[in-house]
């Protein structure tokens, strides 16, 4: 089995920086792409950024020029740097990886994270 845990999500004001890291931990033979999505109740999760193994990262318009996405490979943890927040990025994040484990080499699987609350006051 594979574990996605997401830590860093909480309460800031706009203008404010979070930091969030999703750790990936289990029987993993590798791991592809690693995104993050959020999700505002009544409304579609959408993806935030993602970061290849190779480190091609890619980013919605929203947050191009205030969000980084970063990856550890050692630790098999991935970071999103969040900077001048606003209130609209409010939302439960979620970390998602494609991951091929010692099970099934050859096969990826999607798994996902528990989501981490971020809120950001006016």
């Amino acid at each position: 089995q594979v574990q996605l845990v997401e830590f860093g999500g909480g309460l800031v004001q706009a203008g404010g920086s979070l930091r969030l890291s999703c750790a990936v931990s289990g029987r993993i033979f590798s791991i592809n792409t690693i995104g993050w999505y959020r999700q505002v109740p009544g409304k579609q999760r959408e993806l935030v950024a993602s970061i290849t193994s190779g480190g091609t990262t890619n980013f919605a318009d929203s947050v191009k020029g205030r969000f980084t996405i970063s990856r550890d490979n050692a630790k098999n943890t991935v970071f999103l740097q969040m900077n001048s927040l606003k209130p609209e990025d409010t939302a439960v994040y979620t970390c998602n990886a494609d991951v091929t484990t010692t099970q099934a080499v050859g096969v990826i699987y999607h798994y996902w994270g528990q989501g981490t609350q971020v809120t950001v006051s006016s």
